[in-house]
């Protein structure tokens, strides 16, 4: 039998074992390719620079530059961003407080298309039979009368501060109404909010105009010292969560300070989950990718300049081929084969 092939020697593993031991050595290959590249991502992290780092924040941003050895980090945008943004929150602070009471239906009026029934019967979660909602939109009156009453003390612009009167009167009378009624309804705040769009886009305004004058003034103070030498070099890269990571509004005042041909490859956005602890550590450690990608990509496919390209941007390697085999061979594209 042993002859034949049929049994075999005790102690043999058998090829189960063999190709355990075969694929573990393969999988060593990747385990210390990735612990070679955390090394150099780990020193590169010191090279990186010249580099403004911006943590998106309710005061209009929290700048870094990263300059040789040397860290400046501030907040330049004037108390306007904020207090104009603040005000103009109080449809949303209110809406809040009330969304989970509201009625889980559509309403029957005008643009309810826009609206997905879905998504308005996850918030909606409690429905209005309940009054959970009237001890904090009574607090949160309270807020808003206290800011109605120094108002003036604030001296805020003209403009901004007629904006902001009709914002808080309007909202206080709204949740008087709702309080006095003991129901809150999709109706009567959307009736609400639809008189302030004009006002909200005042204060929107204002705040705009704060943070352009606060990040042109400080970006002209760091183009200086950085020098005419480093400056095209810079890589900015902006922190921000998902709702505010397209058109972000310091990326699209940033972009006009940067060499126009290095502004798309060197200023990233780079949505976050929630705000890191560590903004700058986390923009360097991004960026070292990024750039050491940016060089492997080149060395690595030279002949290839798709390949380099995935390798070098946030598309992944492996897209185009998922999307060729995915590709549905009656219309020859990517995107209308549907999956079985």
């Amino acid at each position: 039998m042993t002859l034949l092939g049929s049994a075999r020697a005790s102690g043999d593993p058998g090829p189960p074992a063999q190709q355990l031991r075969a694929r573990n050595a393969i999988f060593a290959i990747d385990t210390d390719t990735r612990a070679h590249y955390d090394v150099l991502r780990a020193e590169l992290i010191r090279h990186l620079t010249p580099v403004i780092v911006v943590q998106n924040d309710y005061r209009g941003g929290r700048y870094t530059l990263v300059h040789n050895v040397e860290h400046e980090s501030v907040h330049p945008v004037s108390d306007v961003f904020e207090l104009a943004k603040s005000i103009a929150h109080a449809p949303l602070g209110i809406h809040s407080i009330i969304a989970p009471y509201l009625n889980p239906r559509i309403p029957d009026r005008p643009g309810s298309a826009r609206l997905d029934p879905h998504d308005l019967a996850m918030v909606a979660f409690k429905g209005p039979g309940t009054t959970g909602w009237q001890a904090p939109l009574q607090s949160f009156a309270g807020t808003l009368a206290t800011a109605r009453r120094q108002l003036g003390d604030a001296h805020l612009a003209p403009e901004l501060a007629a904006a902001s009167t009709r914002i808080l009167d309007r909202s206080l009378e709204f949740v008087d109404a709702c309080l006095r009624r003991r129901s809150v309804d999709t109706t009567s705040f959307e009736s609400y909010t639809s008189r302030l769009t004009d006002d909200i886009g005042t204060n929107i305004q204002h705040a705009a105009q704060a943070q352009i004058e606060g990040v042109e003034a400080l970006l002209t103070r760091w183009r200086e010292r950085v020098g005419p030498a480093d400056w095209p070099g810079l890589y900015v890269v902006v922190l921000s969560i998902w709702t505010t990571s397209a058109l972000n509004q310091n990326s699209i005042i940033i972009r006009r300070f940067m060499d126009p041909a290095t502004a798309d490859s060197h200023l990233i956005d780079l949505p976050t989950a929630q705000p890191p602890a560590d903004p700058v550590f986390v923009a360097l450690d991004n960026l070292a990718r990024i750039v050491q990608d940016n060089v492997a990509a080149e060395a690595v496919f030279p002949a290839d300049h798709t390949l380099a390209n995935a390798l070098k941007g946030p598309e992944d390697l492996m897209a185009q081929a998922i999307l060729s085999r995915l590709a549905c061979p009656h219309r020859g594209n990517t995107t209308t084969c549907t999956p079985r």
